[in-house]
């Protein structure tokens, strides 16, 4: 396994935000976060990444309680893009990758030709290469979601976190930066909105109300028009993809 939830348990003051959840994701594996908004998908991802401690409960990366994993360790390790990131204005594209390998290297080590390849190959991935040096402020919205992905891929993570990714995204963008993801040979966990791209793209899905856990397994097994009509509020009928046999979601007008 690679992340682990155990009960988890989340409040602000008296109110639950998370609500005895719990999951397991296999190493290796796309898991799509689905559910309404307000249904406690952002606050998971935090207690994930470590930085929200969980009220009661227990996150384990391979079975160690990241209570006790440094957070240099865990930088290492886990790269998280949170919905909202923000960056420097005086800071160019290239700065912003660069920031990813900082886990990785000590007060005294010079830059490498190994942190040279991880920046290259992340804006390479990203289709950034060309404004690498472009200044941050200068950017649309979709090339900051990217320049922040690229830094996030030049942490060589063994595990990465993504809050709604795609926001800003043109529809070009949006379907390269999930089949990328799913490519990965590493553990993924996305928040999306796009039931579709969810049922398209990812290994498993989760499916969250209220803080809890409502559905989870396969595409072909969690997206149901009861479910959709359920916990969406919204009518529509699913059937197989010609295309690439993963369920596809027509909404009924």
């Amino acid at each position: 396994m690679s992340i682990k939830a155990d009960n988890l348990v989340w409040k602000i003051d008296s109110k639950t935000i998370i609500d005895g959840l719990s999951f397991t994701a296999q190493q290796g594996k796309m898991i799509g976060l689905l559910g309404p908004n307000g249904s406690g998908k952002t606050s998971l991802l935090r207690l994930l990444a470590g930085l929200k401690k969980p009220t009661s409960g227990r996150i384990t990366l391979d079975g160690k309680n990241i209570a006790q994993i440094g957070r240099r360790s865990m930088a290492q390790r886990v790269a998280f893009i949170e919905q909202h990131a923000t960056t420097n204005a005086s800071l160019k594209v290239i700065d912003v990758v660069k920031l990813g390998r900082f886990p990785h290297r000590s007060m005294f080590s010079g830059w490498s030709t190994a942190d040279d390849a991880a920046v290259t190959y992340a804006l390479e991935r990203t289709e950034m290469t060309a404004k690498r040096n472009d200044h941050w402020q200068s950017l649309s919205g979709g090339e900051k979601q990217r320049t922040h992905l690229a830094r996030a891929l030049a942490q060589s993570p063994a595990e990465l976190i993504l809050d709604e990714p795609t926001n800003h995204l043109d529809i070009h963008h949006q379907i390269n930066l999930l089949r990328f993801v799913s490519a990965l040979p590493i553990t993924s966990i996305i928040a999306l909105h796009d039931l579709n791209h969810a049922a398209m793209f990812c290994d498993e899905l989760i499916v969250m109300q209220s803080g809890r856990i409502v559905a989870s397994g396969s595409p072909e097994d969690v997206i149901t028009q009861a479910l959709l009509r359920e916990v969406f509020s919204v009518d529509a009928r699913v059937e197989s993809s010609p295309y690439h046999s993963n369920p596809h979601i027509h909404f009924v007008r």
